[in-house]
């Protein structure tokens, strides 16, 4: 007599590689590999624009020299060396970088629904490239000071405006994709400022004249625009992108495992997947800003205060901090301490994410843990910043200096990461992308906070 046959178990599924519907294969982890590079370029160049122009100002003595040379022409009178006009650069470039970044990643907030991503996304990327051509093309064309005063700020105006667009964007397309893609796009974030010091570096090294160092600066990044435009273009033929990307796809694929699979296997699918990875989307109706925004202000509350506190002692105040030593270090002090040790260590803090993820979304603990980063703004006000006249200095010497930079830099990409990756998942998958375009607006606030508090603080110095 035969045993009665039973019935296998079906077979869970790994929630962690998503099944393609119309066929039995499990995606192959290469096109998710080739995604996480193609978000890291684009993180890299999402905020290499804005970095360029950060260390194009305040870090390279050979750029700022090409402006000065361009803007403030002397004229001698009776044996007095005197300016013909002061066009206060600095203070316009910072003005006209700020105020376009914080305006149209707000815009971009509310716009995204009526423009599509590509043209956002392709369109800024072209548009950047066009006006970077220009400033390198600008360098090598003589042109009277008033004129191209008025050029360049005009380019400073529209490429931060792009740039904001494109930064915008990005975040959204990322709040669609699974969580640890987040933190591969925000860790190219960080990798464009270390490229920037580097570059700031090798341009003292060279001893290259003023004309020919800002020329460099200016031609990289047309050559990190193609890279992107081509990155990008090709992000829709991986078939790992179609999937997530694809949301009446990964709606309908989901809510048909529900009913194919078993009760507890589809719950374990729709638990693994998360906001981020998806999930059975209720109706195509897409939540309103302020709804989301509800469920989100946590997150970001905590990337506006991390980028407060950076920015208004990062790099007003540290770029004036002075080495107790004198000879060639002295030359090299600021780019590798201040720029080159922060960036590498905010890479750091955010690659760390990576394989750890503390505290939780949910904690109390985190937004806590942010805002005690606001004792590093004491701490690096006291140490040996020239010229001060209130405050005392604390921590001359210039290892305190680099131990309090590691500290401070590894808890800023650290807190900005989390930020940004725990975002998308507190929502729906259907409002992933509203989400992350929310958090690029607050993360440019708070640069923009940052920018408007390091004139005040550097001045109680």
């Amino acid at each position: 007599m035969k045993a009665p046959a039973v019935q296998n178990e079906p077979e869970r599924r790994r929630p962690c590689r998503p099944r393609f519907p119309g066929g039995d294969h499990i995606l192959h982890p290469w096109p998710g590999n080739a995604v996480a590079m193609e978000l890291l370029h684009d993180g890299i160049y999402g905020n290499g624009v804005w970095k360029t122009f950060q260390i194009c100002k305040l870090s390279s003595a050979l750029v700022r020299q090409y402006f000065n040379n361009r803007l403030n022409v002397s004229e001698r009178s009776n044996e007095t060396e005197t300016t013909r006009k002061e066009y206060y650069f600095n203070n316009w470039m910072t003005l006209l970088s700020q105020l376009p970044l914080l305006l149209f990643t707000l815009l971009n907030s509310f716009l995204y629904q009526w423009i599509s991503e590509k043209m956002r996304i392709a369109g800024s990327l072209v548009f950047i490239l066009i006006l970077f051509i220009l400033t390198a093309v600008l360098v090598k064309i003589p042109m009277e000071e008033d004129r191209f005063f008025s050029v360049t700020m005009a380019t400073i105006w529209f490429i931060n405006s792009f740039s904001a667009v494109l930064q915008g964007s990005l975040f959204g397309l990322v709040g669609l994709l699974p969580q640890r893609y987040s933190a591969v796009f925000m860790s190219g974030q960080g990798l464009a400022g270390t490229f920037a010091a580097l570059a700031m570096i090798f341009a003292i090294t060279s001893e290259a004249d003023s004309e020919s160092a800002a020329l460099g600066y200016f031609i990289t990044p047309c050559v990190g625009t193609l890279v992107t435009l081509f990155s990008y273009m090709l992000l829709p033929k991986l078939e790992f992108a179609i999937f997530y990307l694809d949301s009446k796809r990964k709606s309908y694929e989901l809510e048909t495992s529900s009913h194919l699979l078993p009760t507890d296997a589809a719950e374990d699918r729709v638990k693994s997947s998360g906001p981020s990875n998806g999930s059975v989307v209720n109706g195509d109706q897409k939540s309103s800003i302020l709804q989301v925004f509800k469920q989100i202000w946590v997150m970001a509350f905590c990337v506006t205060f991390v980028f407060t506190v950076t920015l208004s002692v990062f790099p007003a105040v540290t770029v004036d901090v002075k080495t107790v030593y004198g000879g060639k270090w002295e030359r090299y002090f600021i780019p590798v301490l201040c720029f080159l040790f922060f960036n590498l260590m905010d890479f750091i803090g955010r690659s760390v994410t990576l394989v750890s993820k503390w505290p939780s979304k949910d904690s109390r603990l985190f937004p806590l843990l942010v805002v005690c980063r606001v004792v590093f703004v004491p701490l690096l006000m006291m140490c040996n910043v020239q010229e001060r006249h209130i405050m005392p200095v604390l921590f001359s010497n210039d290892v305190m200096f680099a131990a309090i930079m590691v500290f401070f830099s590894v808890s800023s990409g650290y807190f900005v990461c989390l930020s940004m990756t725990y975002a998308p998942q507190l929502v729906e998958p259907k409002d992933g992308e509203t989400a992350g375009a929310l958090m690029a607006f607050f993360l440019a606030l708070g640069l923009s906070l940052g920018a408007a508090l390091s004139f005040p603080l550097r001045f109680l110095v």
